[in-house]
């Protein structure tokens, strides 16, 4: 066996030890775990530099020079260190249980006939579905939603003779995907964006930010589908209008999703509402079941489940270095970071408390579409920002109330920062530059949403929370 694929194997299964040390971490609370824990995320590091990219190893770089600077200006450092390896360590478990969900729907014939079926649907429905068939798909496969439904999107156009009207049609499919999938992030339990928010910003459960993130999704939602109702492309030549083939599938192939949505957030409700573990915790242990009980329906054999999971281990997860990196950098950056800037500030006299609640509110929910045109990305944005927000109660608020305003803002970074995943995808499937995606096509939109948003995030904070 070569040296790379015994590193590559070794990599996955020291994975496989972070994960199940950050179940305990989460579940038991014991301190003690942090120092394990400690213990596998470093040659972890290690092996993910060996193969780092110049953006990688610059994070890297950045994340050194944060560490030494803590040491220098916060007397709590170790404190700040521990919490900072205790939220590298859960970026990296949640990424790849997910990755173990993605694995297991990427085989099943269910997720393409139902993708299929969405993209089938007549111009006056197809909008409204693909929208909200992509926040459902979002739960499964996170950024894979894309990828899957702009793939069956174009498939479903390229017959289309008339060059206009599958320019169009393309357009209003992608932009309802990508507007689903954003629409997903103020409430899904298996996005980024509300397990981090649960673990950054103190004194909030996933329960308290799911339902005014389900409004928050709403209000993305209807916004794009009065947009495409209201504003419908006009056909630059006059005649018949184009014929459309109808598909040859039932509305009944979405019955697996809609299970599959039952499956996955019952288990989670329960155990948050019985437990009250944070909600980072009960994804790592319902996911990696759910894909292993999903891969033996599909496959019926436990020989070759387990084969599939080994290749999981010793084949995606690897591959996966690079995002990882990336994503373990982001947090660290910004839980350090924060660290940094706490005390700084202090002594700086710097006061967020003197702001008016609804000023600070509307700047949280502009802060990340902001820093996300400088290239600043959402989790490192949170990380850095929630530790440094004063308590909630002094500006007589719940902490809900921050977080509202943060999933909002970084629903709307997904829709227009041009170094977003979500913006390469569709400007990769539109033919279109990534940073027109955000700036041509979602313009109009993001004003209008960032708009209602605002005045939803202040009724809520001063009449609901």
């Amino acid at each position: 066996m070569s040296d790379l694929r015994l590193g590559d194997r070794l990599f996955g299964w020291v994975v496989i030890a972070v994960i199940v040390l950050q179940v305990l971490y989460e579940w038991t609370g014991m301190k003690w775990v942090l120092l394990p824990l400690t213990v596998c995320l470093v040659p972890m590091i290690i092996m993910m530099a060996m193969t780092a990219k110049r953006g990688g190893k610059i994070f890297l770089l950045v994340s050194l020079g944060l560490t030494v600077a803590l040491v220098f200006v916060n007397d709590n450092w170790q404190d700040a260190l521990w919490e900072a390896v205790a939220k590298t360590g859960f970026l990296a478990s949640f990424f790849s249980a997910l990755a173990a969900l993605r694995e297991a729907a990427a085989s099943s014939q269910a997720m393409s006939k139902a993708g299929r079926f969405l993209a089938a649907q007549p111009p006056g429905r197809r909008y409204i579905s693909l929208s909200f068939g992509t926040q459902i798909y979002a739960l499964l496969l996170n950024f894979g939603s894309i990828q899957l439904l702009g793939t069956l999107a174009l498939a479903s156009t390229k017959d289309e003779p008339d060059e206009e009207v599958r320019q169009i049609r393309s357009r209003r499919m992608l932009l309802a995907i990508q507007r689903g999938f954003i629409s997903a992030l103020p409430w899904s339990p298996m996005s980024f964006s509300t397990a981090m928010a649960v673990a950054t910003i103190p004194g909030i459960t996933w329960l308290e930010i799911a339902l005014p993130g389900l409004v928050t999704a709403a209000i993305l939602l209807g916004t794009g589908w009065a947009l495409d109702t209201i504003f419908k492309p006009k056909l630059a030549r006059t005649g018949p209008r184009p014929t459309r083939q109808k598909s040859d599938l039932h509305w009944s192939v979405l019955l697996p999703l809609a299970v599959l949505l039952i499956v996955i957030l019952l288990p989670v409700l329960a155990l948050e509402m019985l437990l009250g573990i944070r909600i980072v915790g009960i994804v790592l242990v319902v996911v990696p079941l759910l894909s292993i009980g999903w891969l033996y329906i599909q496959l019926r054999d436990a020989r070759v489940v387990g084969g599939r999971i080994l290749n999981y281990v010793h084949n995606e997860l690897p591959a996966f270095r690079s995002d990882l990196l990336l994503l373990m950098s982001a947090g660290y950056i910004g839980g350090i970071g924060s660290s940094v800037l706490v005390p700084l500030m202090a002594s700086a006299g710097i006061d967020l408390t003197v702001l008016p609640a609804w000023v600070l509110l509307i700047a949280l929910l502009w802060i990340m579409p902001v820093l996300g045109q400088l290239g600043g990305n959402p989790i490192l944005t949170l990380s850095l920002v929630a530790p440094l927000l004063p308590d909630a109660s002094l500006f007589g608020l719940s902490p809900s109330a921050f977080a509202v305003a943060m999933l909002g803002g970084w629903a709307l970074t997904g829709l227009t920062s041009p170094f977003t995943a979500t913006n390469i995808l569709i400007g990769r499937f539109g033919g279109i530059p990534t940073v027109d995606v955000g700036r041509v096509w979602n313009r109009s939109y993001f004003l209008i949403a960032v708009t209602l948003l605002a005045v939803w995030i202040l009724v809520y904070a001063f009449l609901i929370a």
